[in-house]
């Protein structure tokens, strides 16, 4: 029944692609048995300009239609992409790229005839990030280049050498030029569709643009010119992707489980209990049909207190009651009860699991010290309130009840997300839940959120966290080039930071994909991003 099923989907899509194709003067050839992978998108997609990806959502639509200098794989090592190769130099400041031979853009109407990337597009690329008309949300990622007022330098050698001159050394550099805004572009199409850029998306991606119906349906074909190949076989492997926009996620996972999509990413609490048991296993009923993968993921959840917030208390019985709430938090029961065995217990720092650099520098449950702390700095009955949203109100309660068996009034207000964004920049919430998922994979990026550089409200430091060490050490890190120096310096920075516990960190994230037992090399990455290029669909 799952067989036919499936085929009768594979079918259809086929069907409906078909069409799709035609209505445009083009076509799949008539022998052809289509494979196509589908999956819901239930936030919605606005734009297709990689300028502008700054969510998952996007980003997973722009991986399937650009190329970037270079790339990350499953195993968070950079791979070249667009570049074949690369140096840096000895002082870290300038990086080269070599530009791999006969990278062809997309076929589109805005060409005469077959385009092969040259330096100057990727330059052309990355000044449309930087450019301040365009309000791309990702101009920061090119903050550490070297520049006179908009003027950065980014520069072409010949056709396929590109320069970049960094004011100071910073070596996450290279991982973030991993992200879908580093996306090369043709400036031809930019200028061919205008405005309508954002609707009519031209890359060198493995799959390319044919049809967005703008919430309702997105497809994208095999670029047959794909310049990357696995084994002798040129890559995608599969015909198409097609994306479909329903809002309802419950509606989705029904969808899912019928076999309409091949696979869903992360789980929802209205149907946790449906597929997951307690421990975090996928239940026999769905283990003939659906594969349960996992990873840990590049997201830390977590608690926050405003160090200002209280003055009454000296900074000694502070940290103690800091230290305390740590300590009453018993984790791996939230972990089991509320998320299904879902994540890490947050028993290290701000560090993820599964990013170098973690180590287990945090607090472990321990009622008896933690009570002890209270009492002997005479904090019992100290009031807190503690700010969340609806979304993590269970979460909420749960550390409230832990606060409160602690001899602490602890109070709960749940605030609609815009406000309690407005508010933690502002300084007004004493303690706050928050999370931070990696914008690239390097422990640098956790550990801006407590240098005195990023205070709040114009940086992440919402804590107001200040140490003159930590600085120190950020600033060493960031002039050092050795890779396990550096992976130390994060390491010691991290564990200094949590003795003083500006934070109650709650767990790691994992990445979650449930997948259709006919999709075959779909991989799994502690950033969940979506690499369709391996993908097969089997009978």
């Amino acid at each position: 029944m799952l067989y036919t099923c499936h085929r009768l989907r594979i079918i259809m899509l086929a069907l409906t692609v078909g069409m799709l194709l035609q209505s445009c003067g083009n076509r799949f050839d008539d022998d052809d048995d289509y494979r196509i992978f589908s999956y819901n998108e239930s936030a919605g997609i606005l734009t297709l300009d990689p300028i502008y990806s700054k969510d998952q959502p996007h980003i997973w639509v722009c991986n399937q239609l650009y190329s970037s200098l270079v790339a990350m794989d499953d195993s968070m090592n950079i791979v070249p992409r667009l570049a074949e190769s690369w140096t840096i130099s000895d002082d870290g400041l300038v990086y080269t790229f070599k530009l791999r031979d006969s990278v062809r853009f997309h076929d589109d109407e805005a060409f005469d005839g077959p385009r092969y990337v040259t330096a100057g597009d990727v330059v052309y690329s990355f000044n449309r990030v930087v450019d301040k008309s365009l309000n791309s949300p990702g101009l920061w990622i090119f903050s550490s280049v070297e520049h006179d007022g908009d003027s950065y330098s980014f520069a072409a050698i010949g056709d396929s050498m590109v320069r970049i001159a960094l004011s100071k050394p910073f070596p996450p550099f290279l991982g973030i030029l991993t992200m879908s805004y580093a996306s090369v572009v043709p400036r031809e199409a930019v200028d061919y569709y205008g405005d309508e850029f954002r609707r009519h998306p031209v890359g060198t991606g493995p799959f390319r643009f044919q049809y967005w119906n703008e919430g309702v349906k997105l497809v994208l074909r095999r670029n047959p010119h794909y310049f990357e190949f696995d084994n002798g076989r040129q890559l995608p492997l599969i015909d198409a992707v097609s994306v479909s926009f329903l809002v309802d996620k419950q509606v989705a996972f029904l969808e899912f489980i019928k076999g309409r999509f091949d696979f869903m990413s992360g789980i929802d609490s209205r149907y946790k209990d449906e597929l997951l048991t307690h421990d975090g296993k996928l239940r026999k009923k769905y283990a003939d049909r659906i594969d349960l993968v996992t990873a840990p993921y590049l997201n830390t959840e977590y608690l926050s207190f405003y160090l200002e917030a209280d003055s009454s208390l000296s900074p000694e019985r502070a940290r103690a009651l800091r230290r305390a709430l740590s300590m009453s938090v018993d984790r791996r029961k939230m972990i089991r009860y509320l998320r299904n065995g879902i994540g890490e217990a947050g028993e290290g720092g701000i560090i993820p699991f599964g990013l170098p650099g973690y180590s287990k520098c945090g607090y472990d449950y321990n009622f008896a010290e933690a009570k002890s702390l209270i009492d002997n700095n005479n904090l019992k009955g100290y009031r807190i309130t503690l700010s969340t949203t609806a979304d993590y109100a269970d979460l909420g309660k749960f550390v409230q009840s832990q606060f409160t068996d602690l001899g602490i009034d602890c109070r709960m207000e749940i605030l609609p997300p815009a406000t309690m964004r407005s508010m933690r920049s502002n300084g007004s919430l004493e303690l706050f839940r928050s999370s931070w998922v990696a914008d690239y994979p390097d422990a640098e990026n956790y550990l801006l959120l407590f240098t005195t550089h990023s205070f709040a409200p114009s940086g992440p430091n919402y804590s107001h966290y200040s140490n003159p060490l930590f600085d120190e050490l950020y600033d060493e890190a960031l002039l050092c080039n050795d890779k396990n120096r550096r992976q130390h310096l994060y390491s010691q920075m991290d564990s200094l930071m949590m003795d003083d516990a500006p934070v109650v960190i709650l767990f790691y994230d994992k990445v979650l994909r449930f997948v259709d037992k006919h999709v075959e090399g779909l991989g799994i990455n502690p950033t969940n991003l979506l690499d369709l290029r391996k993908v097969e669909i089997k009978d």
